[in-house]
């Protein structure tokens, strides 16, 4: 039996049975007890997996561990049916995105962790954009894992031209540069219009949200002057390009459009880089990075963080050993190799030094100090799915009125989180 009375009460509706495993299974054998995990496609290597397995298992000689990757495509179903099967082959262990771990609490099923993050985990260390969505209540129910955010990506050449030969120390200064690097044929920044998660980093710098929560009750936060604010910061530094007004960062992706060698910057994860050399190989060794600028000088912007937490199904038979999975995957050890392999950020501050020698991920991970997630409400998929946040914006940049599209905005994310509406 479960140490632990349920933390949320389970859904009314019995769910189906738990579809079939993942593409890759790195499995247990017999005599030993198993322990299932289920983790994302290409969130490790095979060779974290395979090394982490072969060595977790001889430290714990009773334990199997049954690895199995999952694909994102539906996987929020497909959790949400692992939280109440009882089949023996069910998870035990569970990769989830980070700003996911809401609704499957809100679901019920998932295992209060408070305790072992508090005596266990070094929760005071981890960064905010992982651990403040992993809680739900007051309590901890997902523990980070690994983290990724966007930095600013740009052309060393281009910015030697420009006689630019110190990075900017606060956003001020970025656009000073940025107007400079703005000339001719020349971007200085290409920044799509429905950029959402950028402005998202600007609205928090200024004091701002995106929704907030009242006892219980979400609202809309986009007409605040603080997020307006931000809008107005993020329109300044899109008109410094020719970035599509009506357009995301992927239509067309932003990455092929700065590997034709005539944009100074764009905003995204260090990772993109590689696609950029590839499709422009005289571009390599040419490409920096810096944190995005905040408004204090030295200090970064907030940022949104994305990456993912661990969780851990109430109904499991091996909950201590899943614990043991939990912690080591989340312990200085693993999280300093997973690091280095992936080019992630580790999931406390206090080892962003691991990943020093890598410049685009010690630039991400000065940014995660500041990090950020989305409204911790079980709901917000549904915002991002209809994303009142892009119409927004587009209706700015092309003119419309900043205070009434903010207040329609606001007032579209209220309908939409809160359940008193349906």
């Amino acid at each position: 039996m479960n140490r632990r009375v349920l933390a949320v009460p389970l859904s009314l509706l019995t769910l189906a049975a738990l579809s079939g495993c993942g593409s890759v299974s790195f499995g247990g054998s017999e005599g030993r007890d198993t322990v299932t995990v289920w983790l994302m496609q290409n969130s490790a290597s095979q060779g974290f997996l395979k090394k982490f397995k072969q060595e977790f298992e001889a430290e714990h000689g009773g334990v199997e561990l049954d690895i199995r990757i999952q694909e994102w495509t539906g996987i929020g179903e497909k959790v949400g049916k692992a939280l109440e099967s009882e089949d023996p082959s069910a998870p035990d262990v569970i990769e989830v995105g980070n700003t996911q771990v809401a609704q499957y609490v809100e679901q019920g099923g998932v295992l209060d962790l408070s305790l072992e993050s508090l005596r266990d985990l070094g929760g005071e260390d981890w960064l905010p954009g992982l651990a403040e969505p992993g809680a739900v209540n007051g309590s901890q129910f997902g523990i980070p894992w690994y983290a990724a955010n966007r930095v600013v990506l740009y052309n060393k050449d281009l910015f030697a031209a420009a006689g630019i030969d110190k990075l900017p120390r606060d956003r001020e200064e970025w656009l000073e540069q940025t107007e400079k690097l703005n000339s001719g044929p020349q971007q200085g920044i290409y920044l799509a219009g429905q950029d959402w998660y950028t402005l998202a980093g600007f609205i928090w710098e200024e004091g701002g949200e995106l929704a907030v929560d009242k006892d219980g009750v979400w609202t809309g936060a986009l007409d605040t002057p603080q997020a307006r604010a931000g809008m107005d910061f993020y329109a300044r530094l899109q008109a410094l390009g020719k970035g599509p007004k009506d357009a995301d960062e992927q239509t067309p992706p932003q990455a092929e459009v700065f590997a034709k060698g005539k944009v100074a910057q764009i905003i995204t994860v260090p990772g993109a880089a590689k696609l950029i050399e590839e499709t422009n190989p005289e571009l390599a060794g040419k490409i920096g990075y810096f944190p995005v600028p905040g408004k204090k000088a030295g200090q970064p912007c907030a940022v949104f963080t994305g990456g993912s937490d661990l969780v851990i199904p109430e109904r499991t038979d091996q909950e201590w050993a899943a614990l043991d999975v939990v912690k080591a995957l989340a312990g200085e050890r693993w999280q300093k190799e997973l690091a280095t392999t992936m080019d992630y950020v580790p999931n406390k501050t206090t080892l962003a030094s691991a990943v020093a020698a890598n410049p685009g991920a010690a630039a991400m991970a000065k940014g995660a100090a500041r990090g950020r997630a989305t409204p911790n409400s079980p709901r917000w998929a549904a915002v991002e799915a209809d994303n009142p946040i892009k119409r927004y914006m587009t209706e700015v940049l092309t003119g419309g009125d900043p205070e009434q599209a903010a207040r329609a905005a606001s007032r579209q994310i209220t309908e939409t989180l809160d359940p008193r509406e349906e």
